[in-house]
């Protein structure tokens, strides 16, 4: 499906990130793998190895809040790869606090690595895929972007930010045949996830249609198909997956 391309996947190094770089991989693309944690992303390395013999799967440690360290790892991967198909924004934190209480601290953090990680690699990655005419973005944001959640309201905000940088940028970029997509996981089973309070995740799983948490694996087979030519005409559009939480 994606043999001859390349892909970039910030917060490659566990869960959803290193999940949609084995996908990749598996799928046939070479996969630049950027988060700071490079211990974690040898990890995803060996992920990727195990799933397609030959594949090119390059750690890059970088940390994607980072506009220059981005702008950067994004020519090197063109240099030693070759080119740039696919980018995928998974970087990503979550702080969580009513707003009366929230600390301004924590908010720039989840600006940083929410929203502004993102605009840095779509705005980096543009270039070359404009001057190939093809591409694809996706920003991996949530549901909780999607419908908001009390107490998420700093979370809640950079993840909908996402959504209007889909919008605007598959508009933006559409004319040069590059397509921007997003996704809104729900209740994924992630190190994240799992410090959830019991409360919080036994709602969660009481409103889901198929009666169970969603696995990394269940976000990266959405990212795959948005990024594969059997998406060829999809842009702009925000993907739901969290098992009929939303409806």
């Amino acid at each position: 499906m994606f043999a001859g391309k390349v892909a970039i996947v910030t917060g490659a190094s566990r869960g959803i990130g290193r999940a949609i770089a084995v996908d990749l991989s598996k799928n046939g693309a070479d996969v630049a793998l950027l988060g700071r944690d490079g211990a974690a992303l040898e990890e995803t390395v060996a992920a990727c190895v195990a799933v397609r013999a030959g594949v090119r799967a390059i750690p890059y440690v970088v940390d994607a809040a980072d506009e220059k360290a981005t702008s950067e790892a994004v020519a090197r991967v063109a240099k030693e790869l070759g080119r740039v198909d696919i980018a995928v924004a998974n970087a990503g934190q979550s702080v969580d606090g009513l707003i009366l209480r929230f600390k301004s601290g924590d908010l720039d953090r989840l600006i940083d690595a929410n929203l502004k990680s993102a605009f840095y690699l779509a705005a980096a990655v543009t270039r070359p895929m404009v001057k190939q005419r093809s591409g694809a973005i996706v920003f991996v944001s949530s549901i909780v972007g999607v419908a908001g959640n009390p107490g998420q309201s700093a979370y809640s905000a950079t993840k909908a930010a996402l959504l209007g940088l889909t919008k605007s940028l598959a508009k933006e970029i559409g004319s040069r045949n590059v397509r921007v997509n997003a996704v809104a996981p729900g209740l994924i089973e992630t190190a994240m996830t799992a410090e959830m309070p019991e409360a919080a995740r036994a709602h969660y799983l009481q409103g889901i249609a198929l009666g169970r948490p969603g696995t990394p694996d269940d976000v990266a087979g959405v990212v795959s198909f948005l990024c594969s030519d059997a998406a060829r005409y999809v842009t702009g559009q925000t993907i739901v997956v969290d098992g009929g939480f939303l409806m």
